[in-house]
């Protein structure tokens, strides 16, 4: 079980996941700025994405797009290097050399998200501050905030909001573990059936096309709970007075959804979808091709290319 747990192949695929996705946000990190306005600025009209980033750009810069791109990466590298990390440690210790099936990815994805959501919670909380500060709000009752920085912006919240606020959106993010988890759950069948039993190499097409479709899904599923996600950690709401934390976090996304649902109707929902389809499934698919390129190699170098495909 420990040498399960701790193992260089769980590392290998930590690394390489941390080392994807950052590339992958990155490349794709303007099309993410232009769903989060979407989802936080109400008054903001659902328009196209190119025409919210030109928006962007021509009311606060060239650079605007790629404003908090910093604590996003750091937020980013740190919670795939942990998902990557549970997920395949996880998995290791639970099939002991045996393949896998559907129901044993979602559940070890749902526990591998749990653990990724308390660790890393307060860096997202930061950094979706940091990427609004600046920004040229529609809605009027939004308050700017004047971060200096990463550190400076803990600082800030712990001093005004305590400690507690660094873990705004924690409930919904816990129910938001399914994101992930359907995602690998989908990734991982396809990949399956794609091998049909034989263990080989995916081509880039291949893991490319099955990474988008998984994030794809994934995504539409669990959109609503993602917008209110976005909301709670930039911090502008009103919470419910209840002594009961888990209560008043039940309170406030009812309230949230029934609000977003009375202004914009049920397609208020899925307000910025369509950007955040754009960025995820794209950034999504680079990032699984990026992966599974490094830990190829990674593995190849080691020794292990040949276990390591019977194993997954």
């Amino acid at each position: 079980m420990t040498s399960s747990v701790f193992s260089y192949e769980s590392l290998v695929h930590a690394v390489s996941g941390a080392a994807g996705s950052v590339t992958a946000m990155t490349v794709f990190f303007p099309l993410d700025t232009a769903r989060l306005r979407l989802q936080v600025d109400e008054n903001r009209r659902a328009k196209t994405t190119p025409a919210i980033l030109a928006e962007i750009v021509k009311e606060e810069g060239l650079l605007a797009p790629y404003r908090g791109w910093f604590p996003v990466i750091c937020s980013l590298c740190c919670s795939n290097f942990v998902y990557f990390y549970c997920f395949h440690s996880l998995k290791a210790s639970w099939l002991k050399g045996k393949q896998s099936t559907p129901s044993t990815d979602l559940i070890i994805g749902i526990a591998a998200g749990v653990v990724n959501v308390l660790v890393t919670t307060p860096l997202w909380v930061v950094n979706t501050r940091l990427k609004l500060q600046g920004a040229n709000f529609r809605s009027a009752d939004i308050r700017p905030t004047n971060y200096s920085g990463i550190q400076d912006a803990f600082m800030q919240i712990i001093r005004d909001e305590g400690v507690g606020a660094l873990w705004n959106g924690t409930f919904p993010s816990l129910l938001l573990v399914l994101n992930p988890a359907i995602q690998f759950m989908i990734y991982e069948g396809l990949k399956r059936q794609l091998r049909r039993g034989v263990p080989r190499e995916l081509s880039s097409a291949e893991v490319f096309i099955i990474g988008a479709v998984a994030k794809a899904i994934a995504t539409t599923v669990t959109y609503p709970l993602q917008t209110i996600q976005s909301i709670l950690r930039f911090g502008q709401f009103n919470e419910s007075s209840d002594k009961s934390k888990l209560l008043s976090s039940l309170r406030t996304i009812k309230c949230l959804l029934v609000n977003r649902v009375r202004k914009y109707g049920m397609l208020g929902l899925f307000k910025g979808l369509e950007a955040k389809l754009l960025q995820t499934v794209l950034t999504a698919a680079l990032m699984f091709l990026l992966y599974e390129k490094i830990a190829s190699c990674t593995f190849r170098i080691m020794g292990l290319s040949s276990s390591h495909y019977k194993r997954r």
